[in-house]
């Protein structure tokens, strides 16, 4: 079988770590928009737990500011519109 050369090759580790880093963030974001639904917070308290959010899986996953603007940010979007009743 021919090997990708191009293919980077990450060890065991790497992937469990990875993959902890990531259930991490699921569960930090899970919380956080329960937190957001449930709490007698203002739009401003609102969305500066989403800074809190955003700052950490940046610090988890640093450079992947975009991924976390495509894949969370419309969720916590839609919850603060939602609750706001924003537009």
């Amino acid at each position: 079988m021919e090997s990708n050369q191009n293919s980077p090759k990450y060890s065991e580790a790497e992937i469990r770590e990875e993959d902890r880093r990531i259930r991490h963030l699921r569960r930090l974001v899970d919380f956080s928009l329960a937190f957001i639904a449930q709490s007698p917070l203002s739009p401003d308290e609102a969305r500066r737990v989403v800074q809190g959010v955003r700052q950490q899986a940046m610090t988890l996953f640093p450079g992947k500011e975009h991924t976390f603007e495509l894949v969370y940010a419309p969720r916590f979007r839609r919850l603060i519109a939602e609750k706001f009743r924003l537009l």
